[in-house]
């Protein structure tokens, strides 16, 4: 039978067609819903298997060359014998016994300055000169003195000669030698003032009116208030020269600590402008009278500065062990250098060297003993801490910790 195209599809075939429809697009449909759910599955157990692995432990590894370029330098912890100490802050000062201030004998016009503010003098060295009215007119006495006394002297000896030959008679050539002797004693006394000024009286027959202004020690000029031009005289202090080869570390002692400390006792100092460093002295004066203002008693140690680092009015923080602590108060404790010690997020830190590589290891610290610090807990003894370089470790450890958060 032939159909028509124009003739409508039966009903019923148009409803099968719908309901195969439906089906394909329902399986369709879950498919997807699956495929969606095993992926969502996947990415949750990645991220669980991800999260539940341990962090990796601190830790840096570097080749030698590079430990070397770093700075890095080793210490074995060890156990040390600790006796009773206490610990103080000071002041560095220049030692009063190697001090000199300068100042002219006689009144005068400076005419000459010579050194400066910071230049180190020698013994007898010229500092500056002065025109001075008192030093002219000692001067010209010296020479009229001088020109006296050559007169004198060649009448004596024209008398000795003459009364040898018995043509003048005894009192005359008495007369002539007392002149002779009298003219002696004013050259004497003449040449005695201009060393009471200071003068040298070797330039005879030279009048001058220069003072000469000498350091009397060796040492570094501190203070200089000499101005080319300007008036000085025996009350003003030009010139303050200090020997600090030695400096003297001031400090002010508790009633409660004076009972531990004695002159002799040995003393490490550090100051702010070397950290890492202590400076060995002893201690070399305990006052005798209580400071009624402060309740304190002034205490100085005496520290070695021939290479000049330690600067008078310097803040130090200074140790002085205790001579008088008994064998029972002693203990053995743990230190290390100061400078191994950094901060890592607030925590007292050092770097230990252990499995090839420098691990950072939390620490708790103690008492601060010159350049070294007490550790409570944290190390044990035989360790290889980084004493010098631990810094530059610190730094690779923030770097790779804010490349990890990146």
């Amino acid at each position: 039978m032939n159909v028509n195209q124009d003739t409508p599809a039966h009903p019923v075939a148009l409803r099968c067609i719908s309901r195969f429809a439906a089906a394909v697009l329902v399986a369709l449909a879950l498919t997807s819903l699956t495929a969606c759910g095993n992926a969502n599955n996947n990415a949750k157990e990645e991220k669980t298997t991800t999260t539940e692995q341990p962090p990796e432990k601190d830790g840096v590894k570097l080749s030698k060359d590079e430990a070397q370029r770093a700075g890095i330098a080793l210490e074995e912890v060890k156990a040390h014998t600790l006796g009773e100490a206490i610990t103080v802050t000071a002041t560095i000062r220049a030692n009063q016994d190697r001090m000199a201030r300068v100042a002219p004998r006689v009144e005068g016009r400076l005419a000459t300055v010579v050194v400066s503010l910071g230049d180190a003098v020698r013994p007898n060295q010229l500092l500056a000169t002065l025109d001075s009215v008192a030093v002219g007119e000692a001067s010209s006495a010296l020479i009229q003195a001088q020109s006296i006394d050559r007169l004198a002297q060649a009448d004596f000896q024209r008398a000795a000669s003459l009364q040898a030959e018995e043509i003048i008679s005894q009192k005359d050539y008495l007369r002539a030698r007392s002149e002779y002797e009298r003219s002696k004693a004013s050259v004497r006394a003449a040449e005695d003032r201009l060393k009471l000024l200071g003068v040298s009286s070797s330039h005879a027959g030279q009048a001058t009116s220069i003072f000469p202004l000498i350091s009397p020690i060796s040492g570094t000029v501190i203070e200089k208030k000499a101005t080319v031009g300007g008036l000085a005289g025996p009350t003003d202090s030009l010139f303050l020269i200090a020997d600090l080869s030695r400096v003297w570390i001031e400090a002010d002692l508790a009633e409660s600590q004076l009972s531990k400390v004695r002159v002799g006792a040995n003393a490490s100092v550090i100051v702010d402008a070397y950290p890492r460093e202590s400076f060995k002295g002893q201690v070399t004066y305990v006052a005798n009278v209580l400071d009624k203002d402060t309740r304190t008693i002034p205490a100085r140690i005496e520290v070695d500065n021939k290479d000049g680092r330690l600067k008078p009015e310097m803040f130090a923080t200074a140790t002085i062990e205790s001579p008088t602590a008994a064998t029972a108060t002693e203990r053995e404790v743990l230190t290390v250098p100061a400078g191994a010690i950094v901060l890592m997020q607030g925590q007292p830190s050092v770097f230990v060297f252990e499995n090839d590589g420098y691990e950072q290891r939390a620490i708790d610290i103690g008492e601060r003993l010159g350049d070294r610090t007490v550790v409570k807990s944290g190390l044990q003894s035989g360790e290889q801490v980084v004493s010098a370089g631990a810094y530059a470790l610190k730094a690779r450890v923030l770097k790779s910790q804010i490349g990890d958060a990146h």
